[in-house]
């Protein structure tokens, strides 16, 4: 009787097309995303969200995403690439200059007067990884690498428009390579974590930040800074700040192939180029912020930036010096770089 039982289970099993099994591709799958982006901030509602609901309608609902901005699932803005590491969380996009020094190869991008536009300069960020730096971000699975729009130097009580005024100035940094830039320019970097930047604006701790256009509306800096100094493309972009948004290895590998598939047509060149553009996109609307105030907007034209180029290239020959020593061939990473943002650039229609 038993056995006639089994018999009959596998056989209706059979008939009707193993439901049991063809169920457990069909399973959906909750992601847990985080980063330290504000839920108000245009990353956010611009980039953050419509990838996440593109991929939610592309699985067919099977992908499903638990969204916690401002690092609402708690830790610091540093632990977020551990976090996806460790599986305390499944999605995270996050500066990998966070953490200083422990992705060195890709801060080439964020060198001075490196990068162009934000979707080119981002579509030679994937393809360098791909291509000379597969192992830098090895123990997660990347899903996009890109930068933001021109950096932009934001100041309380003085305008900067030359190398001799930015003297003196205590000015947040993002990174290891903009503290070093903005200490070779004469200022006083200041290490600190976006989210720091109002208090320490308010309080006087700093006299200004590097930040680019997009994000001043969600830091108030439109509201606690006076000046903004930004350089006129022709001339150059003063710096960017790489990103990555990437997932847990245990995670992805666990998704059936027909989710993965779905992860990989939002992965890649492709998904990166578009979240550059996204990201430089609100470019606009928050220059217009400052704009609405009254602020004092200064262009540095580009003979003026002449001499922002002139200090600031000992920050490209201290990278090469480092990378050199870490064993990488610095001077090849660097030309491969700018080659790749030259191809790129004009490829890409902006």
């Amino acid at each position: 009787m038993i056995q006639r039982r089994t018999l009959l289970r596998t056989g209706a099993a059979a008939a009707l097309g193993a439901p049991a099994l063809s169920g457990l591709a069909q399973q959906s799958v909750t992601l847990k995303f985080h980063t330290f982006m504000s839920p108000q901030s245009g990353v956010w509602l611009g980039m953050h969200k419509p990838w996440m609901a593109k991929v939610e309608k592309e699985s067919g609902g099977r992908i499903k995403f638990e969204a916690y901005p401002a690092m609402q699932l708690g830790g610091t803005p540093v632990q977020l690439y551990d976090q996806a590491k460790d599986g305390v969380v499944d999605v995270v996009w996050t500066l990998p200059g966070n953490t200083a020094g422990r992705f060195p190869r890709v801060e080439v991008f964020e060198l001075p007067f490196m990068m162009t536009n934000a979707e080119a300069t981002s579509k030679a960020y994937w393809e360098y990884v791909q291509t000379v730096a597969t192992d830098e971000f090895k123990d997660t699975q990347v899903i996009a690498l890109q930068v933001h729009g021109p950096g932009v130097i934001h100041t309380a009580d003085k305008p900067v428009k030359s190398v001799a005024d930015m003297r003196g100035l205590k000015l947040r940094a993002p990174t290891r390579q903009v503290t070093k830039l903005l200490g070779i320019l004469g200022a006083i970097p200041v290490g600190m974590l976006l989210p720091g930047i109002p208090d320490a604006l308010s309080k006087g701790t700093i006299n200004g930040c590097a930040i680019p256009w997009e994000v001043v509306p969600a830091v108030k800096v439109h509201e606690l800074t006076k000046f903004h100094a930004e350089f006129d493309p022709a001339g150059g972009s003063l710096y960017t700040t790489t990103f990555i948004m990437t997932m847990n290895k245990a995670k992805y590998s666990s998704l059936s192939p027909e989710l993965k598939k779905v992860i990989d047509n939002n992965s890649g060149m492709a998904t990166s180029a578009w979240m550059g553009k996204a990201q430089q996109a609100n470019d606009i609307p928050g220059r217009k912020s400052a704009a609405d105030r009254g602020n004092s907007i200064y262009t540095v034209s580009p003979a003026e930036a002449q001499e922002f180029r002139r200090k600031s290239r000992a920050v490209e020959v201290e990278w090469v010096q480092d990378m050199d020593k870490r064993g990488f061939d610095g001077k090849k990473l660097l030309d491969t770089a700018r080659s790749l943002i030259e191809k790129h650039t004009h490829t890409t229609k902006t």
